[in-house]
């Protein structure tokens, strides 16, 4: 059956020839009748088999059809990453590109400015990322009133990122009266709840075996210890003239360290992950895609969106810790029929995370060996990072590598820890038990003193009297006595009181005169009324709430 006589435009036919396109595949043969009859849909398929055209192309059909009441935007596609909104709005761009139709792609990563202007205008089908969607939706710069079709891409990916708060938020803002569309890799329980309060008595497609592989791909294991993996990977690319091998690690670090290491043993390669900017990730995957680019090194975030006609390899150099995302790893080769390859290196620590996938794809994968890479069996299984929100491995204080640090992680706590740093002098030292350490005294308040007692009086006690400064040799107690009313703290010799006439006088006066004339004007100020809180104190009658009042003086300059 040809695409014409699935009911599409002559436009939109004549596109999808040009491109090089005559049959559909079967997803495309059961999702293309599905959503030209207006109603919402549950599609699943494998990786590769043309999902992407499965939508675009009867979606194009229906909004050509029925003239645009207004500039709003008539169509969402929401995409976890940017480089799948990034491919779907290139396939919608492919096969409209005889049609009146508007499409734009809005994605992170970038600014914000030239998205904005875009919006301004005709803008017909919206490919997004949820998150960048919602920067608009606060700047009140997009209008979603006008939806008519609501199209998820790899929901399931959705789930896992955790994008299913924003995508209620976006639910909210759209029309009720609206088609939709949920398209996934693979079938798992929250999909199915999702599409329950989604979806209104949608049809179910589902072409394969759920969460199956395509037959196409050769998929092999090669057993390797821990500390091996990238040479046995550089031998593998060298022996066999490997060119665009797309690599899986399971975090950013490991790829960027892996895209280094590969470089130094003269093989050409770059990293692609959340942490590099667009404009790098766009630069890395369009070097890979022209062959100009050997080898890229890539965290799951490629793992969708990256389509690549005949890409022959695809290698895990660290199995993932969700089983579903072998699934997507792997199904980046063996597109649209084509024959792939998928290495899996598999070391001691992941043996239970193959044992997931095998169970998961129902299959057992080949083994394989290769001479020289024998597995050491005395190297014991360390834990790695595990679950579907990719928990934290344990810290060990003895290897910076081994995880991130607790809170609270200091330098005290590495010293403390079971293997404590060297001495300086590198000689060896014996730490004391914590019966030889004496202990800490707990402070208690002393109502006596009316402070607390942080240091340990019995074994160094402090003579009576004494504060912290000693001036007080001869420990006598000191007990405070009122000054007389009027008369202030006592100042030094050679210096006047601005707020009296002969101050103020003296302040008008050159420093030889100050230094000529020792004396002072000394007329005493006028008493006042001593105030009620002006009691004597003395640490032996007064209460110990007295000691801490503020004292208050009715006179003299505080210096």
């Amino acid at each position: 059956m040809s695409f014409s006589a699935l009911g599409l435009a002559d436009d939109i036919v004549r596109a999808v020839t040009e491109l090089g396109y005559t049959t559909p595949t079967p997803i495309q043969l059961q999702a293309i009748p599905a959503v030209l009859s207006g109603g919402d849909l549950l599609a699943g398929a494998q990786t590769g088999t043309g999902k992407t055209a499965g939508f675009t192309l009867p979606l194009l059909h229906i909004l050509n059809s029925k003239p645009a009441a207004s500039k709003k935007i008539r169509a969402l596609i929401l995409t976890p990453t940017r480089e799948l909104a990034a491919q779907v709005e290139e396939s919608v761009r492919d096969y409209g590109k005889y049609l009146p139709l508007k499409s734009m792609m809005m994605f992170g990563g970038v600014s914000i400015n030239p998205q904005i202007k875009m919006l301004r205008g005709q803008v017909d089908i919206l490919v997004a990322t949820p998150g960048r969607l919602l920067d608009h939706i606060s700047q009140k710069t997009v209008d979603l009133s006008g939806v008519e079709v609501l199209i998820l891409d790899e929901a399931d990916r959705m789930l896992d990122m955790g994008f299913i708060r924003d995508i209620k938020k976006v639910l909210a803002l759209l029309p009720a009266k609206r088609q939709n569309l949920l398209f996934s890799a693979t079938f798992s329980d929250e999909i199915k709840t999702l599409a329950d309060g989604l979806l209104d008595n949608p049809a179910l497609i589902e072409v394969a075996r759920r969460n199956a592989t395509a037959e196409m791909i050769t998929q092999k294991v090669y057993f390797v210890d821990r500390e091996r993996k990238r040479e046995l990977l550089t031998k593998l690319i060298k022996d066999k003239n490997w060119f665009q091998v797309l690599v899986f690690t399971r975090t950013k670090h490991g790829a960027n360290r892996l895209a280094e290491q590969l470089t130094k043993d003269g093989i050409n390669s770059l990293a692609i992950h959340g942490n590099k900017s667009q404009a790098a990730r766009t630069r890395a995957l369009a070097e890979f895609k022209s062959g100009t680019l050997q080898v890229l090194c890539a965290t799951d975030i490629a793992a969708r969106g990256i389509d690549i006609e005949e890409l022959p390899h695809v290698v895990n150099f660290e199995l993932p810790n969700v089983a579903e995302d072998y699934v997507h790893r792997i199904g980046r080769t063996g597109r649209a029929g084509s024959e792939g390859e998928a290495i899996s290196l598999v070391c001691v620590d992941e043996h239970k995370l193959l044992n997931d996938i095998e169970r998961l794809i129902k299959r057992d994968i080949t083994r394989e060996s290769v001479e020289g890479f024998a597995v050491d069996p005395s190297i014991k299984a360390e834990p790695i990072l595990n679950g579907r929100n990719g928990a934290q491995r344990r810290h060990d204080p003895r290897n910076p590598n081994s995880g991130r640090p607790p809170r609270g992680h200091n330098r005290t706590d590495r010293v403390t820890g079971d293997a404590p740093r060297p001495a300086r002098n590198q000689e060896e030292r014996t730490p004391r038990s914590n019966e030889e350490r004496a202990p800490r005294p707990a402070a208690r308040f002393n109502p006596d003193e009316g402070r607390y007692n942080t240091r340990d009086e019995t074994r160094n006690p402090r003579p009576a009297g004494e504060g912290r400064f000693n001036n007080n040799p001869r420990g006598e107690a000191r007990t405070a006595t009122p000054r007389p009313a009027g008369e202030g703290r006592a100042r030094p010799e050679g210096r006047s009181d601005s707020r009296t006439p002969q101050g103020r006088a003296s302040q008008d006066r050159s420093y030889s005169d100050r230094t000529r004339n020792d004396t002072r004007s000394s007329s005493p100020r006028p008493a006042g009324k001593p105030r009620g809180d002006q009691q004597p104190l003395s640490n032996e009658n007064t209460p110990v709430a007295a000691l801490f009042a503020p004292i208050k003086r009715s006179g003299g300059r505080h210096h």
